[in-house]
């Protein structure tokens, strides 16, 4: 999965300390974010209301290495806070993620008042580094070079009550030439498959509904274990744990799936009939150029039996338009394979250098105006298909899981939103009894528009559950200041597929 920025944002409550955490990039950084606000909470500090935009004690930078100015924006952020620094005493600085651990010293040498930098691999040494910097009254710059604790052994802070990202692995194992994320994230490891679901069974036993698995190559699980097939176990296991309703991953590579992935997806009620797929190019010359190990037969080869498994499989994508090299015969190609491949949305990228990638060095680089040109070319054509796609499910009957700020017009045009089965976007009439989050209601489609669908007529029914009473209990309790050593508090992820930055690895 433009690099997206969430905030959490606080100011001095009571005189506890407070906290800000910015995210920027993949699903990923994202979830370490929830991780970075569980370790803060356990040391004592609180997040506080909306708006404080960079009021706080500590503000930590979960940055993204991907494009190609990620480190203006942080330094132009770092620099809009220096001053708020110096009238605040006591106040803490903090930058971690992919950015900290490609740059490491510079980010002290170009911006001084930061108090400590944090690689990607000892995000669980943040409060002890915070700790260290404000008795040395010096920086503190800890890059470990390789995973010290499996990341889901951190405490989590995580952000609703009905779903919740399950990682499964670290690092990746594939060499795309447009890609700098293995060098930062290292090797893939695996977690045990007792542990994941272990994490997934206590999530819902608070009340969660539906799980995210996240990898940066989510499918290639196993590799690390010495077990092809891991993956699809996983799935199927999932299927097991009684309460958990949806069950999506991401992000796939190609390269990785396989024939027993499909069959588990197809057999395995709970696991939604939805994938993200990677395709970057449909010319072969350029998928060579990228490193990347399929071309464009085997690609759609794998859509084709997905659709004949799963014939209402809603397919989503990644395509990056203009990279070094690319003729329009490479892009007439790859306007043939969206044509083909009939994805139910894309996220389409106009190359840009990622510094350290092989790409960045390479002859042939596009000229702006030429990569511009074909990326409108390419929407145009997605924008239709997308359209065209959705059209597809009017009349149909579909069970929403009702979302918590899907719809931003929702309160002006009294409705609710979800996501289908299949993740697409759906508004519906609000029903006159109570629809929380969390809960699943039945309604027709009655028309279709390229990114949303719409349900204009009565909710046929609502089916109030458990995820639904946990975001009720959740909202109705004072906020919680702390969390407890390992064990995940419930939480939602962004809606699948989200970003405009995919899922590292494979954007």
């Amino acid at each position: 999965m433009t690099s997206s920025s969430d905030r959490s944002t606080a100011v001095s409550v009571d005189g506890t300390k407070t906290y800000e955490i910015r995210t920027y990039g993949c699903q990923m950084n994202v979830h370490d974010s929830e991780r970075l606000s569980g370790l803060l909470e356990e040391a004592g500090y609180v997040r506080a209301p909306k708006g404080a935009d960079g009021d706080a004690d500590v503000v930590v930078f979960n940055t993204c290495a991907v494009r190609e100015n990620a480190d203006n924006k942080l330094y132009g952020n770092l620099g809009r806070l220096a001053p708020m620094k110096t009238a605040r005493p006591g106040m803490q600085i903090a930058v971690g993620g992919c950015l900290a651990q490609k740059d490491r010293d510079t980010i002290v040498k170009k911006a001084p008042w930061v108090d400590v930098v944090f690689g990607t691999h000892n995000i669980g040494k943040l409060p002890v580094l915070l700790e260290r910097a404000r008795v040395q009254e010096e920086a503190q710059i800890e890059i470990a070079e390789s995973l010290e604790a499996f990341p889901s052994t951190l405490p989590t802070r995580r952000e609703s009550a009905y779903a919740a990202w399950v990682s499964i692995s670290v690092g990746c194992n594939n060499t795309c030439t447009f890609c700098i994320v293995p060098a930062l994230r290292g090797k893939e490891e695996d977690r045990r498959p007792g542990d994941i679901l272990a994490e997934i069974e206590a999530l819902v036993a608070e009340g969660v509904s539906e799980i995210t698995l996240l990898g940066q190559n989510v499918n290639a699980y196993g590799s690390d274990l010495g077990d092809r097939e891991a993956f699809s176990k996983l799935l199927r296991a999932c299927g097991q744990i009684e309460g958990l309703e949806r069950v999506r991953f991401t992000s796939p590579h190609p390269r990785d799936f396989t024939d027993d992935v499909i069959s588990a997806m197809a057999e395995t009620p709970n696991v939604m009939p939805q994938l993200h797929m990677p395709l970057q190019s449909g010319s072969d010359a350029i998928l060579k150029a990228m490193r990347r190990s399929y071309r464009q037969e085997r690609f759609l080869g794998i859509l084709e039996k997905v659709r004949a498994a799963i014939p209402h499989a809603a397919i989503s994508t990644d395509i990056i338009v203009g990279f070094p090299g690319e003729t329009e015969e490479d892009f007439e190609q790859t306007m043939h394979t969206v044509r083909e491949a009939r994805f139910a949305n894309a996220f389409t990228f106009q190359y840009s250098k990622r510094p350290g990638t092989p790409a960045a060095t390479m002859e042939g680089q596009i000229p702006k105006e030429v990569v511009q040109a074909r990326y409108e070319r390419l929407v145009a054509l997605q924008e239709e298909i997308s359209w065209e796609e959705n059209k597809k499910q009017v009349g149909r009957t579909l069970e929403v899981m009702v979302a918590e700020g899907e719809g931003r017009k929702d309160g002006e045009t009294h409705r609710l939103s979800g996501r289908a089965p299949d993740n697409r976007l759906v508004h519906f009439t609000k029903p006159a009894e109570e629809v929380r989050p969390g809960d699943v209601v039945t309604v027709e489609i009655t028309y279709a528009a390229p990114h949303h669908l719409l349900a204009e007529g009565e909710v046929s029914s609502v089916r109030r559950t458990r995820a639904g009473d946990a975001w009720e209990k959740r909202t109705a309790a004072p906020k919680q200041t702390g969390v407890l050593l390992g064990l995940p508090k419930i939480g939602v992820p962004a809606p699948l597929p989200t970003p405009a930055t995919p899922a590292c690895g494979n954007h």
